[in-house]
């Protein structure tokens, strides 16, 4: 049996102190093959993302991967982010929060999100194709 990663732990931990202390929630994220996000957005290979309740909507945070939509330049769009993808979790206003070493390679994420949402699987096998 393998061991759980604290990873996506710490992001529900840091996330929910974030809500808690009224801030605003941002992920860092290494952007690659297994990500879904604004590519216009993305710079030097990585994005910062505000995922605080007034910024995405429908945010799930499993343990394999975070999922949410937003609106980037006015156009909604579907995120898929695998929590090794995750580099970081901070607060907007003060900057406390966690950064994590990165994981290579990412591994692609199971089902989780797709038993919810039958689209989010489609577009997931068209990033790994």
């Amino acid at each position: 049996m393998s061991e759980l990663s604290t990873r996506p732990y710490l992001i529900r931990a840091i996330h929910e102190w974030c809500v808690d202390s009224s801030f605003t929630p941002y992920l860092a994220v290494r952007v690659n093959q297994y990500t879904s996000v604004p590519p216009a957005h993305v710079k030097d290979g990585q994005i910062v993302l505000n995922i605080s309740s007034s910024a995405v909507h429908n945010l799930q945070m499993g343990n394999e991967i975070i999922t949410c939509s937003g609106r980037f330049g006015g156009a909604s769009f579907e995120l898929i982010v695998p929590v090794g993808a995750v580099v970081g979790i901070f607060a907007k206003e003060n900057g406390q929060g966690l950064v994590f070493q990165p994981e290579d390679p990412i591994p692609p994420p199971t089902n989780e999100r797709a038993a919810k949402t039958p689209s989010a699987k489609k577009d997931y096998l068209k990033l790994v194709k």
